[in-house]
This record gives C-alpha cells, sequence and structure tokens, in this order.
C-alpha cells in the first residue's frame, strides 16, 4: 500500500505486506473493453508499446512488472514496460502534474487514490472510464477514492490495509492479556507490560517522525462511527478537532501514553526499522504501525507470523470497535493518451483475478483484503492479516481521513512529535493543527475557508 500523506521514505516502501493468494480464475484476453479494437483481420504487425511510470518503491515497482508481464503474455500485440523513475513525495507529484499540464505524460501511471487525485484536475487531464464494463469487477467501496462528481479514473493496483496496533501473541499470553477494545483497557494492558518489566511495552519511533501519525490517524474510524459526516464538515470548514470532542479524542490518545509514560525510553530517537526489529525479535510488546509492516517482521523473523498478531486503534466504547483502512493505490491515464484501445485493455486486465494471479505467480505476495472481485487470500497469511480480515468481513471499517478530505496540515507529524514527547497538550496541539491546514485549503480553493 501507498499512504499517500504519510510520505515514507522509499526505503521504507520497500518492506512492505506479506502473505500469499488463492485466486479463481478469470480470462482477461477474451472480450475488449468497450472503445478497444483487436487490429485489421489479423495481419501481422508490429506490437504498440506503452509506458506504465511508478515511483521508485521496490514492492510498488514489483507489482507492475508482475501484473505488465502477465498482461504482455497474454496479450502478444501490447507490450508493457515499466519505467519506476517517479521520484517519491511532493516532487513526484509536483513532476506529474507538470508532465500531465504539458501534455507530456506516459501512457499510464500509477498513483494514489483518495483526496489526493484531485489535485491531477482528473476531469480535464484524466481518460474517464466510468463506461467501462470491468468496473464491475472493482468492490464498490473502492470507486468512489477514483471518482468525481463527472467520472471514474483508476483501476486498483494493490490490496487496502489497515491502520492499527501490532502485538506480542507470546507476551500477551505471558501475561493473561486479552486483545483491548477499548481504549481505557489498551491502556491498562501497556501498563501491565510495563509493570512486568518490559521496556518496550509500547513502541514508538520518532527518529521517524511519519510514524509518530500512526494512532491519530488510524483512530478515524472511532470519528466517522461517530459521525459519519465529519469528514465533509471538516473539509467546509464547518468541524475542527478542536472543538469537536471526538476527533479531539484523537491527540489526546497521544496525550495519555506520554502522561502515563508508557512509551520505550528512545522513543525521540528510535527507527522505524529499528522498532520493526524489536517486536519480530520479541523485545517488544507494542507497536502502532500500518499493516503494510508485517512483511519486514516475517523476512527478518519468520516466526512473526504466528507470533505478532494485529489489532484496531480502541475507542471509548467495546461496541465503537472498527479499523481505519487505506485503500489501494490505482492506475491512471491521460486523456489525451493515443493508445486508448490498448490502455482500456490493460485496465481490464489489472481489475481481474488474473492480474492478481499474476503478481503471485511472480512471488509477490499480498497482505490485505484485494478490492477486485474474485481475489482472495489463504488460511496461511500471517497471524496479523488474519487479526484484521473480521473488521472487514463484518463490515467495521472507514476509509483514512485522507480518502474523504483533501486537508491535511503539513506540521502534523511534528505536532504529534511533541504530544507524544509531552511537550504540548493535547488540546493546544488540535488548536495548532487547525490553524496548520488553513493555508492548505486556501491554496486548494476550498469553500468555506
Amino acid at each position: 500500500m501507498t499512504i499517500a500523506r504519510l510520505h515514507r521514505p522509499a526505503a521504507v516502501g520497500a518492506a512492505v505486506i506479506a502473505g500469499a493468494l488463492i485466486l479463481t480464475s478469470c480470462s482477461s484476453g477474451t472480450s475488449e473493453p468497450e472503445g478497444s479494437s483487436s487490429g485489421d483481420g489479423g495481419e501481422m504487425t508490429d506490437p504498440v508499446e506503452l509506458t506504465l511510470l511508478t515511483g521508485t518503491v521496490e514492492l510498488n515497482v514489483q507489482i507492475a512488472e508482475a501484473v505488465a508481464a502477465g498482461f504482455n503474455e497474454a496479450n502478444p500485440d501490447i507490450v508493457v514496460t515499466v519505467d519506476a523513475s517517479m521520484p517519491s513525495g511532493s516532487e513526484g507529484d509536483n513532476l506529474l502534474k507538470t508532465r500531465l499540464a504539458t501534455g507530456d505524460a506516459p501512457d499510464m501511471f500509477w498513483y494514489n487514490s483518495g483526496s489526493l487525485l484531485q489535485a491531477l484536475n482528473p476531469d480535464s487531464q484524466l481518460l474517464n472510464i466510468a463506461d467501462q464494463s470491468f468496473l464491475s469487477n472493482v468492490q464498490e467501496s473502492f470507486i468512489p477514492t477514483v471518482s468525481t462528481a463527472n467520472g471514474t479514473y483508476g483501476v486498483p493496483i494493490d490490496v487496502a490495509g489497515g491502520g492499527g496496533i501490532f502485538y506480542s501473541i507470546p507476551i500477551y499470553e505471558e501475561l493473561g492479556l486479552e486483545v483491548p477494545t477499548t481504549w481505557d483497557e489498551f491502556v491498562a494492558n501497556t501498563q501491565a507490560i510495563k509493570d512486568a518489566g518490559y521496556d518496550n511495552a509500547l513502541i514508538q519511533s520518532f527518529g521517524d517522525t511519519w510514524t509518530s501519525q500512526i494512532i491519530m490517524l488510524a483512530d478515524y474510524y472511532n470519528i466517522y462511527n461517530e459521525d459519519p459526516d465529519w469528514a465533509d464538515k471538516y473539509t467546509a470548514n464547518e468541524a475542527h478537532y478542536a472543538d469537536t470532542p471526538i476527533a479531539l479524542r484523537s491527540f489526546e490518545k497521544m496525550q495519555d501514553l506520554a502522561d502515563e509514560g508508557l512509551l520505550n525510553k528512545d522513543f525521540a530517537s528510535l527507527t522505524f526499522d529499528q522498532a520493526l526489529e524489536r517486536m519480530a525479535n520479541g523485545e517488544g510488546a507494542q507497536y502502532p504501525m500500518l499493516m503494510f509492516a508485517i512483511d519486514t517482521m516475517v523476512d527478518l523473523y519468520p516466526e512473526s507470523a504466528d507470533n505478532i498478531g494485529y489489532f484496531a486503534i480502541p475507542g471509548d466504547s467495546a461496541s465503537a470497535n472498527g479499523l481505519t483502512v487505506w485503500m489501494p493505490p490505482a492506475i491512471y491515464a491521460p486523456a489525451d493518451t493515443e493508445h486508448q484501445a490498448e490502455v482500456l485493455r490493460f485496465m481490464e486486465y489489472v481489475a481481474s483475478p488474473d492480474a492478481c494471479a499474476a503478481r503471485l505467480d511472480a512471488g509477490v505476495a499480498a497482505g490485505g483484503p484485494f478490492v477486485v472481485n474474485g481475489c482472495t487470500l489463504p488460511d496461511d497469511v500471517p497471524q496479523a492479516i488474519k487479526d484484521m480480515l473480521p473488521y472487514f468481513d463484518n463490515g467495521n471499517t472507514a476509509p483514512a481521513l485522507e480518502f474523504l478530505s483533501p486537508i491535511k496540515g503539513p506540521s502534523l507529524e511534528q505536532i504529534l512529535v511533541e504530544v507524544g514527547s509531552g511537550i504540548r497538550d493535547a488540546g493546544d496541539a488540535a488548536a495548532l493543527y487547525d490553524e496548520d491546514v488553513k493555508k492548505q485549503a486556501q491554496q486548494l480553493g476550498l469553500d468555506g475557508w
């Protein structure tokens, strides 16, 4: 998964989601999407060459190359080549915007779903695929993340993932702890682990400041569960973190951990990679993180597949227990592509179980549910992934705020480091962050700002 707003470094993105797939087969080459063409009576011609632009994150490149290879084998009249040269973060965003605006965009490109897509002006610059029948293969929950009121523009190229807390199953069993379903239970568990002599009862890794955001961002399910329209109000400047009690709780939870002294002693300097190693080798008891990190832990210590569990950021009531979800990125094309028929054939393939099979056959595993119908996960995925799936099965999920609102202030990670370090209290932090988002909202030209 590509986390649109966390902007992980490329080295971090290479350590992503593990598992395997059992797939139902389906032929993607037997029918053509609307607007496509099969050639001129079977005469031998040179294949049409298409370029798929991706970033440099290793897993993303592996997925793209596996899917392209599977497509090329099934469609010898088209050759898709992966160009893994797009920079990470805002540099890549700006480069893509420039290429689209100047007519220099590649045939297709890998990009975020959700609110960041709106900055590409999709209605004027991207190929509208709303009338393509292959979209019926894509789960309905994904479609809004690649759509505007006027069209749909992308097909999912990876899996969905959750935000929550990894925990050590052996430590929980040793201390007789139950998986918490309320925040108070979670704090009590953490205190019990610390009292038992574990220095890493709850790991934070502010040496990589982006990791400070996990608890706050992954708490969004609890806001959504109380007020499903909060994101719209937030975007319209009608609701804010500081004046919405359930939203303020996302900051207060960080303060709770600081006030109780529950973090590892080296939280200020510990890095993401070091935190994962502590969890993997059994030193760490709990670590707030996105699901993609399970792959690194299993690589470091294979026993992590059975020893690491996962649960969502708890709310204040056990009846409001659910998971915040990051939707997968997508494949898009510029509106003025010279090879529309061939691009649509590739998109049709991406939105099929055949593309999942190509990924699996290439040894590129998945660590969350696919949003393409017909792609399922087997029983032997890591325990952390098994723990995540019931939230999806029971419908207790909500998309992360970044898929519902374009507003995210640039200073969030630094603000949360201050809260987690005990430097700033939750109320001040929420008010500061509400001010932080104003400039961005005004730059986007949003109504109400």
